[in-house]
């Protein structure tokens, strides 16, 4: 990936203990989570790591839990049971300034229409750090440049395409340094092509960053791209059913569902 155009200042925010790439400390720890809506159990004891500088994938069909437990892990919503720690700290107690160490990518993209990109990459900036203006900016350029969009930053959402808008929101998502990312169907309503060339960033920034991702998606052709391991949903099991290398559980699960999900998909594309 050819670098920034423009440098940027460091983005200084509160430091937090146990974050260090080095050591074997993971990025992420579920154990035992549950979610229950009123009397609807979405999934029970799931239970999961995640190394640091990994790609880790959520997967499973509609209805499964993913975007849930997406939600749980990133601090949205508290488990009915169980427990998530990120980055060494307890996302449900005490977890401190953990949130300004990980950048998220809603599904939609959530850019703020008001507000061009340039602008929408600069607000965590602003909110966060006490950077002036000058200096908010030339961070969000150069955070723009890496995702592609280094020409962009005075279009508003509204004047450029759904894959613009995912990368835009990937740049917001790092603006500022963090070493975890997660990203909710990142490749939804995007034409093979588009999709393709979003894999293969998702790929730089881990490779040129050692960024640890952490990613739900059904999109099978992304998910052989670019996961390490995956962990596979169920609706009818209401949990876990599968987890490891993707083309692994591909080529080597004997689970009915796990095998249909890789086939059905690998069908699709090949007709």
């Amino acid at each position: 990936m050819s670098a920034p155009p423009v440098s940027a200042p460091p983005v200084s925010v509160p430091a937090i203990s146990g974050t260090s790439q080095a050591g074997g400390a993971p990025a992420i720890v579920v154990e035992g989570v549950t979610q229950i809506f009123g009397t609807r159990t979405i999934y029970a004891d799931v239970s999961t790591t995640v190394a640091r500088g990994e790609i880790f994938v959520i997967l499973g069909g509609s209805g499964c839990g993913k975007s849930t437990l997406l939600r749980q892990i990133v601090g949205l919503l508290a488990p009915s049971t169980g427990r998530i720690e990120v980055l060494g700290h307890d996302m449900y107690a005490g977890r401190g300034d953990v949130l300004q160490r990980i950048g998220v990518m809603f599904q939609a993209g959530a850019l703020f229409g008001s507000m061009n990109l340039l602008e929408n990459v600069m607000l965590p900036l602003q909110v966060y750090t006490d950077l002036p203006a000058q200096a908010c900016a030339r961070v969000a350029q150069v955070k723009l440049a890496m995702v592609g969009l280094g020409d962009a930053g005075r279009s508003m959402p509204a004047e450029i395409s759904g894959g613009m808008a995912k990368r835009a929101a990937i740049a917001r998502a790092l603006a500022l340094d963090p070493p975890l990312l997660f990203l909710d169907e990142p490749s939804a309503g995007l034409d093979p092509i588009t999709s393709a060339g979003l894999d293969q960033l998702i790929l730089d920034l881990r490779r040129d960053l050692g960024t640890t991702f952490v990613i739900v998606t059904h999109e099978l052709a992304s998910i052989l791209a670019i996961a390490d391991r995956c962990l596979m949903l169920d609706r009818a099991a209401k949990g876990v059913i599968a987890e490891g290398d993707p083309r692994r559980l591909r080529d080597e699960s004997s689970h009915p569902t796990v095998r249909a999900f890789f086939r059905r998909e690998a069908e699709e594309r090949a007709g």
